[in-house]
């Protein structure tokens, strides 16, 4: 497995990371706890060191499998977790909005580093900017986690670009984490050239479009109630239907490469920056495979030109999430 340092934080992980969250929560009912142990512990085998969960995932359960699954790897170098802050959650798991108050960020790193079992949060991101908050004040309180060896780097998810310059100035961001793909385009304008001037590395979520671009669904596909994708505006079966295209695409370049829709949307984002690395998820072994591949898939100048050009013509139906999932994401 190839790796990449994110920005100029020196923090090294492998190209491809795996996002954990819906192993557990998101997609339906949670997966079988043992499998998915295997599959974590798979990735590791496979080259993979970076490996992405939040508190709010379950709430909780999801640090806890990541936790039990990286335990074997602990102190030995192998792994890098990122985990986040910045959700009010009772202890049943009630969210009760945004919360990144100094305090209780101190609170949650306690948490987080016993359901993770370790004693360094590697990457700790606030998941949401909390306009209540100042940031200087959520960098300040993460400045002090650094200093008591409780963290060793500072991220953002989802933060315009004034905030992660003020956050920076305060206590240097490692990792910047926001959707991104051949469809999500939104960091592109304003975040990818701060992160290249600040030396921040970049991570994308849903890096297949919350799995629709990798072609394995459409119009007719069926979502558990408790699947995100059931109120996403880009998942009606009339969007799907119209978003089609996309895919459409992708097969055009995938077959002339011999590789596969998803292998060519992760090849992309590599291509875009040296220091972006995509976090795919999944619970099929079958697809951590595939998605492991795309770091031998090479794109040319010309292919990357070619869908950029293709992509350019494409109208995306449907808003990215619902709106008001994009008011916390401050968009």
């Amino acid at each position: 497995m190839q790796k990449r340092k994110l920005g100029k934080s020196g923090l090294e992980v492998s190209a491809l990371g795996l996002g954990c969250m819906g192993m557990s929560y998101g997609y339906g009912p949670a997966a079988d706890r043992q499998e998915m142990i295997s599959l974590i512990r798979s990735a590791v085998e496979r080259g993979v060191t970076f490996f992405d969960t939040a508190e709010v995932y379950g709430p909780f359960t999801n640090e806890e499998l990541v936790g039990e699954a990286l335990a074997p790897f602990r102190g030995k170098g192998k792994v890098v977790i990122a985990t986040k802050f910045g959700f009010g959650i009772k202890p049943d798991g009630t969210r009760y909005g945004l919360n990144s108050r100094p305090e209780h960020i101190k609170e949650v790193a306690e948490a987080s580093l016993k359901r993770l079992r370790v004693d360094t949060i590697d990457l700790f991101y606030q998941h949401r900017v909390d306009p209540d908050v100042p940031i200087e004040d959520v960098a300040g309180a993460v400045r002090d986690l650094i200093r008591e060896g409780k963290v060793r780097h500072f991220g953002l998810s989802e933060a315009g670009a004034g905030t992660i310059r003020r956050a920076h100035a305060v206590c240097p961001v490692a990792a910047v984490q926001s959707e991104y793909s051949l469809w999500t385009r939104d960091p592109e304008p304003e975040i990818l050239p701060l992160c290249g001037e600040l030396g921040i590395g970049f991570v994308p979520w849903s890096p297949l479009g919350q799995g629709f671009l990798t072609g394995k669904i459409d119009a007719k596909t069926k979502f558990d109630s408790s699947d995100f994708r059931a109120t996403f505006p880009r998942f009606t079966p009339e969007a799907r239907r119209n978003n089609r295209a996309v895919v459409e695409l992708l097969n055009v370049i995938a077959k002339r490469k011999k590789a596969t829709p998803a292998q060519i949307a992760l090849a992309w984002l590599l291509n875009q920056k040296p220091w972006i690395v995509p976090i795919p998820g999944t619970r099929k072994p079958a697809r951590l495979d595939e998605n492991l591949g795309a770091v031998n898939v090479e794109l040319t100048p010309d292919d990357l030109h070619e869908i950029d050009s293709a992509f350019s013509k494409l109208t995306v139906q449907g808003a990215r999430l619902p709106e008001e999932i994009l008011v916390l994401s401050g968009r």
